[in-house]
């Protein structure tokens, strides 16, 4: 087997396991996938070096063994030149993965035991962010327990209790959100707005047009869909389609900000078409999905994916628009979900990138069908805990 390598971080197991036990369930018509967060701040390039992470590819561009700086290189003869993509990120020199061998392609076994949460109050977990307008984003749904509607004023306090993070992605349109989450996150956020359903793109990107009143300087960016290609609900040109009936729409009315689409770093990689959909490419990437990652190791995996999905879309823009840990759950390999890991995870994100980075997610999402399929994590995600309008059930 001919050997290729390219300087980037690892691809793991991921790329096999992730999407069967990667979905956070959205409810209400576009709530059984995921959260929603709303708008951007203006996220800056900031290049630095990424650690000496190195994956040997063969000739089709399929991993074939992952080396870090300590080790050797495999003993297969590297045929084709080295190349390296740099996306903006840190030094994560000292952020290495912890796990002693690679990741099984096998689902981990899991306890099917439902999830246990020690306290209901936020973590004490602090964000490194003291401001609005710092170069992370964060991701937000407006939704109760019981999966009705909040109010503004859910929305307001939510906002109070979230520091810093100049960016807010949300996913869809419904319940009032994008009008909400304007008024709700002040003046030195810019909001990151999601089309949930992209057979809908006409009907919400008229809701994105109504919330804006012909003020587009607190919109960063648009996107189409999410994760639709890893779930299997659309194909690439329906998905090509949506993005280009989007922008069009969005363009008449005066927006001329990126139109993207999201789906998850496993999709794009098998589906590199991914990469011309939209201004620049948004990737999801969960270090905990993997089975085979520590939680203080989650900067460098998700590093080492922004750079494979930058390299296989030619060096084109990426943003991690989701990464996190659960704070509650199953475990799944060497991932164990708890609040210390949750906070651990956050701080080496963080340490990794300086930018283009959506932390996921603001607070825990009662609302979604937590099930043992995502290790029974699905409600814990919230890096400060349980919002007041949707606590535990």
């Amino acid at each position: 087997m001919k050997a290729g390598l390219f300087a980037i971080a690892g691809l793991s197991a991921v790329a096999v396991a992730q999407p069967a036990h990667r979905r956070h369930q959205h409810l209400h018509k576009e709530r059984d996938v995921v959260t929603k967060v709303d708008w951007v701040t203006e996220i800056d390039y900031a290049t630095a070096t990424a650690a000496n992470v190195v994956v040997y590819v063969d000739e089709h561009g399929n991993p074939i063994s992952t080396a870090y700086a300590s080790q050797a290189a495999p003993t297969q003869a590297a045929s084709k030149a080295a190349s390296s993509i740099v996306v903006p990120v840190k030094d994560s020199s000292a952020a290495v993965v912890k796990s002693s061998a690679a990741p099984s392609y096998s689902a981990p076994a899991y306890s099917s035991a439902a999830a246990t949460k020690t306290s209901s109050a936020a973590p004490s977990y602090s964000s490194t962010a003291s401001s609005a307008g710092d170069g992370y984003g964060i991701t937000y749904s407006p939704y109760r327990t019981d999966g009705t509607c909040k109010s503004q004023d859910d929305v307001n306090a939510d906002f109070a209790r979230i520091p810093g993070y100049g960016t807010v992605r949300t996913y869809g349109t419904d319940c009032n959100q994008v009008a909400m989450v304007l008024s709700a996150m002040g003046p030195n956020r810019k909001l990151f707005a999601g089309i949930f359903d992209i057979n809908s793109v006409d009907s919400e990107a008229q809701i994105i047009i109504n919330a804006a009143n012909g003020d587009w300087s607190r919109f960063d960016t648009i996107s189409v869909g999410n994760e639709g290609i890893n779930d299997g609900t659309y194909t690439i040109s329906q998905v090509s389609s949506a993005v280009q009936q989007c922008k069009s729409k969005l363009s008449g009315a005066g927006y001329t900000g990126p139109v993207i689409t999201v789906d998850t770093f496993v999709a794009i990689l098998a589906h590199p078409e991914l990469c011309s959909v939209g201004d620049y490419v948004g990737a999801n990437c969960h270090a905990f999905f993997d089975g085979g990652v520590l939680a203080d190791a989650a900067g460098a995996f998700v590093v080492g994916q922004a750079q494979a999905v930058s390299a296989a879309c030619g060096g084109k823009k990426v943003v991690i628009t989701e990464s996190g840990w659960p704070s509650a759950g199953n475990e799944n390999g060497v991932a164990k979900p708890s609040e210390q890991n949750q906070q651990a995870a956050i701080a080496s994100l963080k340490s990794s990138f300086s930018s283009n980075l959506f932390i996921f997610n603001a607070f825990n999402d009662y609302w979604k069908k937590n099930n043992s399929g995502t290790f029974n994590a699905e409600w814990y995600w919230g890096i400060f805990g349980d919002s007041a309008s949707c606590t535990a059930p």
